[in-house]
């Protein structure tokens, strides 16, 4: 692994000339790439940047944890995650030596939305990467002394995560808001699920909805785009797979009206975990970039308001954020963080209070102001480098989009104005309607709780499940 921390550092130091290209009113431009879909059906991204000599990949199959079963949620996740741990002719070793040699790297897992992979390679050493990439892609096996260890792991590392609240508490979340809709369901499973499924479930996730018709594949770096095109044709081509069924679009989850509370028990917990929100909004909302905005200033930076009072000022936590989670349909918004078990009630009173300032107060022209030019700010070091162009190309095929997204970014942004500001918070930002998650020691904050929702549910973080 030596020579890709080598060539990692050069990419590095190089990153301020890797990234898109400005234009003259200082706003980004996606360097221009290439769309092409062969035959069977996949869809090729080539874009070329010659600053250094690396070759980032990454695919999007287009089915993720919502097509998992019911009851064996994490076989989306499992599948992606035993590509490259045996195929018919290479062994789970045998993989892991040859990118070692080359200094490569390649890793997949799976999301709501969709399963994914990315790799990286040296210019000099693509051909390897190729290989490596379709035969994990085009000709895993999934052995079943590997399934059974994986899912081990993955059992183990759920009930390890549960000893630490905050590792788990956004999966409560969702199952508590979202109820029966597939994105309440664990991505990556839980101690039921996991043990329930089997190879065959691996094997028909794969033969289901990894094919050419339902991937994309964008390739950023260091070469020629009618060669690396060529070079494509020939590693994927002939992938045969089945044409996925045209499924029912997933509906979107409704909103949580009123209030509802949920309480886990975690008897040995000092402090106590809590997350507040309802549900928020889809990658392609159009009003996604003034949100961001309103966001930045309540929760979204250091200095937000959330931040600024119950760490800066009070030392209630260590931290708190608030964010919109964006899927194909509207994902979560969420309010977290942490406070001892003795200021529960002061923190969680505080937290609502700030929301309800948000409300009646609004935000100011400088406030605005400042954070225009933060995200401004902090937007171009995220899609610099090769392998973030390429999660970024595969991301915008994924979800509808173009290089406006980008393009237009800056103008967005800058076009925002006071009432765009008051509608977004009126219209997103929930203030009667929250759904509440606390994880802690139950004897003593179960009565604090009590006081926020009319009735609250209740279970034990030691119990299966989420």
């Amino acid at each position: 692994m030596r020579r890709f921390f080598v060539f990692a550092l050069i990419a590095l130091l190089a990153v301020s000339a890797v990234g898109p290209a400005g234009a003259a009113d200082g706003a980004l431009k996606v360097p221009p790439f290439k769309k092409v879909v062969l035959n069977n059906g996949l869809t090729l991204l080539l874009m070329e940047q010659h600053e250094v000599p690396i070759i980032s990949l990454n695919f999007i199959v287009q089915s993720g944890s919502v097509a998992d079963p019911v009851g064996k949620e994490g076989t989306a996740s499992a599948t992606a995650a035993l590509l490259r741990k045996g195929t018919k002719s290479r062994t789970a070793d045998q993989i892991s030596n040859e990118l070692d040699f080359v200094g490569g790297q390649l890793d997949s897992d799976a999301t709501f939305d969709y399963s994914s992979g990315t790799a990286e390679f040296v210019k000099k050493d693509i051909a390897k990467g190729l290989d490596l990439l379709a035969d994990i892609l085009l000709n895993p096996t999934f052995p079943q002394d590997e399934v059974t260890k994986l899912l081990k792991q993955r059992i183990d590392e759920i009930k390890a995560a549960k000893d630490e609240a905050q590792a788990v508490i956004g999966n409560y979340f969702r199952a508590y808001l979202y109820v029966r809709h597939p994105y309440g369901r664990p991505a990556n499973g839980d101690e039921k699920s996991i043990a329930a499924i089997t190879r065959a479930d691996v094997l028909n996730f794969y033969q289901t909805y990894y094919s050419p018709r339902n991937t994309i594949l964008s390739v950023v770096g260091d070469f020629e785009t009618a060669a690396m095109e060529q070079t494509l044709r020939g590693r994927f081509g002939d992938w045969k797979g089945p044409v996925p069924e045209k499924r029912k679009p997933l509906l979107a989850a409704q909103a949580v009206a009123g209030k509802k509370l949920l309480l886990v028990d975690k008897p040995d917990s000092t402090q106590t975990f809590f997350q507040i929100g309802n549900l928020g909004i889809a990658r392609t909302n159009p009003d996604r970039v003034f949100i961001q905005v309103v966001n930045t200033l309540f929760g979204g930076r250091f200095t937000s308001m959330l931040n600024t009072e119950l760490r800066i000022k009070t030392g209630l936590t260590y931290g708190a954020r608030s964010s919109f989670i964006q899927h194909q349909n509207p994902g979560p918004f969420v309010i977290s963080t942490y406070t001892r078990n003795e200021t529960t009630e002061k923190a969680i009173d505080m937290t609502i209070e700030i929301l309800k300032r948000l409300h009646e107060k609004g935000v100011t022209e400088e406030d605005l102001k400042s954070a225009k030019t933060y995200l401004k700010g902090q937007f171009p070091p995220t899609i610099e480098t090769s392998d973030q162009l390429a999660d970024l190309l595969a991301q915008l095929e994924f979800y509808g989009l173009d290089a406006s997204d980008v393009n237009g970014y800056y103008a967005k942004i800058d076009s925002m104005t006071m009432a765009d500001a008051r509608r977004v918070i009126n219209q997103y930002f929930p203030m009667e309607n929250l759904v509440f998650v606390l994880i802690g020691k139950a004897a003593e904050i179960e009565p604090i709780a009590r006081k926020y929702a009319p009735t609250i549910d209740k279970k034990a973080i030691s119990q299966p499940g989420f």
